[in-house]
């Protein structure tokens, strides 16, 4: 596992590259977050399915400004505020608030560039006493984490669950990521950087189980436990472009995908259940155990249930 500090990291700046944005997840299309209640498993419309969230208006976990954005991202208008709390549970008694990207593009295949900018401030603040998965795939083949292991007020790089490279998860600082994908090869790796810094390769590509379907992605939040306490983190400069990488902070992704209307289903819909002889059976990547849950807990063949945050969550693997 790898430390660095952002000084070190400034000295191997290197130059930047433009790919090919094959998704844009710019929030420019949303003029207000009701424009993400647009989008239905009947009516599957915009860029991103908004489905895992608690019970109340979209509104009390979302909300869009200027002043949310990363001020180096001259592309996008606004940045989103992300919050959850005890009300924001789905599926289970973990707090969640997660947009998937809506789209037909394969978002699986070659080598593939994930980018993204996140931020926390001081109020509302994450707690790192707990465990929470930022930013991650159904597979958990790669995901940020935050509350855990020796340095819980880090942010840390995971590839299939070992810690690989953290930083200081520091208060109104933008810290800008890139997960290098190569699914052919089977490997990912990690570009980082803050602020306006350009992105510089912080970890070289490893070995992983790399795979999607395209609509496994989760941009935001899961905290293992449920408390009362709300917390506010902060998105912005999401998209997802084939190589070779821009490593500019502010000039990929664009913001000109159309706002949500109408439209034909064309994705697949979430994660379910089967029922066989026996009862119903959990489906790969979904969840079958932990603290609060009450689904299924018998995987479809040739799974099995694989605890991935022991005693809170479980998942047919």
């Amino acid at each position: 596992m790898v430390t660095l500090t952002w000084a070190l990291l400034s000295a191997f700046t290197v130059t930047a590259r433009a790919g090919t944005t094959i998704w844009s997840g710019s929030f420019n299309p949303f003029k207000t977050v009701a424009d993400f209640d647009k989008w239905s498993w009947a009516n599957q419309v915009g860029t991103y399915q908004w489905y895992i969230h608690g019970t109340q208006p979209t509104s009390h976990y979302l909300a869009l400004s200027s002043s949310y954005k990363n001020p180096a991202i001259t592309s996008e208008t606004n940045g989103l505020k992300m919050t959850i709390d005890s009300t924001a549970t789905w599926n289970s008694q973990m707090e969640r608030a997660e947009l998937i990207p809506q789209t037909t593009a394969n978002l699986g295949t070659g080598t593939l560039y994930y980018h993204f900018s996140v931020k926390r401030s001081n109020t509302n603040a994450p707690d790192s006493t707990l465990e929470h998965q930022v930013a991650f795939f159904e597979s958990h083949f790669t995901e940020l984490k935050y509350g855990v292991g020796s340095k819980p007020t880090n942010l840390v790089w995971m590839v299939s669950g070992q810690e690989k490279w953290s930083t200081p998860f520091t208060a109104d600082t933008w810290f800008n990521f890139a997960y290098d994908i190569n699914f052919s090869a089977g490997t990912v790796g990690l570009w980082a950087s803050t602020g306006s810094s350009p992105l510089t390769k912080v970890v070289q590509n490893i070995a992983a189980s790399t795979s999607t379907n395209s609509a496994d992605w989760h941009l935001g939040v899961l905290r293992i436990v449920n408390t009362q306490a709300p917390e506010d983190w902060y998105f912005s400069g999401v998209y997802i472009e084939n190589g070779p990488i821009n490593t500019v902070i502010g000039t990929g992704g664009g913001g000109t995908t159309t706002p949500p209307t109408s439209s034909t289903p064309t994705t697949t819909p979430p994660i379910s259940t089967t029922t066989t002889a026996t009862g119903p059976t959990q489906t790969q990547w979904g969840q079958c155990g932990g603290n609060g849950y009450t689904g299924p807990t018998t995987c479809a063949s040739p799974f099995t249930c694989v605890a991935v945050s022991p005693p809170y969550y479980y998942q047919c693997q």
